[in-house]
């Protein structure tokens, strides 16, 4: 930027703090940012659907033998950008957002404004099985962090700015603008207060009407519902939620299962290969599991299960029913391993949508084995599709709230409403019983580094080590006399403790200032009495790499010390004392709370 643009932003900006509240401004900018996360993720789609149209005209895919070739050329073409262009390593969408958000101050790189623009179009376009809410929501999320660092916007707010973005993605996907914000409440762990709700109802309407000016009436799902909840039905519903549970149990362990197996590769182009060929050998016995999925829903809520499923390899066994129901209950199964598979080739994308595709099969499933069993039951096997979708979301991104919306939203109607509670409450209560995290927050957890509507924990996360450690203690070893540390050390400090240390740094113990009091003037012991006769260990001691704020706090709190040592590879490196720990926690507190 110019010295003349920069001297013309500056009074933009000075302009702007004088004539603009911060309330109006973040107002502003949240429509803004819906605006921009609404066209990003609009640009995905029709990116992602280009690659398709080329590739659906350029190939016959009745030779299903041609899946096995094309998600290797898309991970492929996704590999070579990322080590000749990108450079990084490709990090989870919504995972690598809250990590920004807790321990980046909601910094997110440019670059990912347009990396999952070009790396989710050729995962998901050339077979991928995976989604695009998930790119779709981080390049909204980067344009949103990079809009408040241009607008120096504090760290709060920027979160906030964050989430709208996220909210203006989901709303301009799916066309339903309370679900996104239901989304971005509970998946970003936001107060609901009416300082943050204002924001994201705008940019979630600003995210939906940019939707619509690009795309028309266009909906994902062209489905209107034609039979109402039945009380009868109620107990079938309650078997789907812990049918969906189960199925959530078995998504997330299969997931990060799968994931440790990858690991164990150490070169990149192996993960492709045997990713590849995993992903396409599915593809071959289940065409289906091919992108993200929204055709394969379309056909069930219609009814129609044989184009669902697209020629297989059991064609000739397609006219018996429980045939059709195990191949519905392979795709159960199965796309949690190609979705999967795809991430740990090196694909990029989102799980999302997968985990839509995922209840579908599961609650028509269930709904086939109702209606075939003979004893003349019947339910609805599109109101089961759908409600099968929302046990999925409940359970697997443990967001029951934007399940229950979701669906309720696209269907164009609230006559399900109470069908979706029960399931969507069932799974959410099993699986979080079962599984502490997600696949968004389970990583984040282990290092510390995961916002959750817990005020007090969320604080403590936000807190940084560095900002409390205090480095002017004067250092005494073991060695030096009473007199020489009164001298060199007690008479320079003004603090009332002396950490020991040995010649290579380590912490061999501490002395304190009411230790040596009684004996600081007699004069007899100063060359006679050496510091190790005052020394002794410390109550509790916290480890720079390992300890997170929450186990600093409890340290203390166990202790009862008022200054803790903090060790840092093996050698002394600070103090951190209560009182600061407790007035920056404070500080940390009231720039949180909205």
């Amino acid at each position: 930027m110019s010295s003349q643009k920069k001297n013309i932003f500056t009074r933009l900006l000075v302009w702007r703090y004088k004539h603009i509240s911060n309330k109006t401004f973040t107002q502003i900018l949240s429509v803004i940012v819906g605006f921009l996360a609404g066209l990003a993720a609009v640009t995905l789609k029709n990116i992602t659907y280009f690659i398709q149209a080329i590739l659906e005209r350029g190939i016959i895919f009745s030779n299903n033998q041609l899946y096995f070739i094309l998600p290797i050329i898309g991970l492929t073409f996704v590999y070579l950008y990322v080590k000749y262009v990108h450079k990084k390593k490709l990090e989870h969408a919504i995972s690598s957002i809250l990590f920004a958000l807790s321990k980046k101050k909601g910094n997110i790189s440019l670059k990912k404004i347009y990396t999952p623009l070009i790396t989710a179009p050729l995962t998901v376009g050339f077979g991928g099985s995976v989604g695009l809410l998930g790119p779709a929501v981080v390049s909204g999320a980067a344009i949103s962090s990079n809009f408040g660092r241009l607008f120096h916007i504090d760290t709060k707010t920027r979160s906030l700015l964050i989430a709208c973005a996220s909210a203006g993605a989901v709303a301009s996907i799916f066309q339903s603008p309370i679900a996104a914000i239901i989304f971005a409440v509970e998946i970003f762990s936001l107060d609901l207060t009416l300082a943050s709700l204002l924001p994201l109802l705008l940019a979630s309407i600003s995210g939906v009407l940019t939707s619509y000016f690009f795309l028309g009436n266009e909906v994902l799902f062209n489905f209107a519902i034609t039979e109402s909840f039945q009380i009868k039905d109620t107990l079938f519903y309650i078997a789907l939620g812990i049918g969906t549970a189960f199925a959530s149990i078995y998504f997330t362990k299969m997931y990060f299962a799968i994931v440790s197996f990858f690991k164990t590769f150490k070169s990149p182009k192996y993960k492709l290969l045997v990713g590849g060929l995993t992903i396409g050998t599915m593809l071959y016995f289940i065409p289906p599991l091919y992108g993200e999925g929204f055709g394969f829903i379309n056909n069930l809520l219609i009814g129609d299960h044989l184009s669902a499923l697209g020629k297989t390899p059991f064609d000739a066994y397609i006219s018996n029913i429980w045939v059709v129901v195990a191949l519905l209950f392979g795709i159960t199964l199965f796309k949690a391993i190609a979705m999967t598979a795809t991430f740990a080739a090196g694909g990029a994308g989102g799980i999302f949508i997968p985990t839509m595709v995922m209840g579908s099969a599961l609650g028509n499933v269930v709904a086939k084995i109702i209606n075939n069993l003979g004893f003349g039951l019947h339910v609805s096997e599109s109101n089961f599709t759908l409600i099968g979708m929302a046990g999925l979301i409940a359970g697997v991104l443990h967001a029951p709230l934007t399940a229950i919306f979701l669906i309720a939203e696209i269907t164009g109607g609230y006559e399900l409403f109470v069908p979706l509670m029960i399931t969507a409450s069932i799974s959410y209560l099993l699986t979080r019983n079962a599984v502490d995290y997600t696949i968004y927050t389970r990583e984040l957890a282990q290092i510390g580094a995961l916002l959750t509507h817990n005020k007090d924990q969320t604080v403590l996360t936000l807190m940084e080590m560095d900002d409390v450690i205090e480095q002017n203690f004067k250092t005494v070893n073991a060695d030096m006399t009473l007199g020489g540390m009164l001298h060199n050390s007690v008479a320079k400090s003004s603090r009332n403790i002396f950490p020991v240390v040995t010649k290579n740094g380590a912490l061999a113990g501490i002395v304190l200032l009411d230790d040596i009091r009684e004996f600081m003037f007699d004069t007899s012991l100063y060359e006679t009495t050496k510091v190790e006769a005052f020394m002794h260990s410390a109550p509790e001691h916290i480890f720079y790499e390992t300890d997170r704020m929450q186990e600093v706090m409890q340290k203390f709190q166990d202790s009862g010390a008022w200054n803790l040592p903090v060790i840092k590879s093996g050698k002394y490196y600070g103090f951190i004392s209560k009182s600061k720990l407790l007035t920056a926690y404070r500080r940390k507190l009231i720039n949180f709370t909205p």
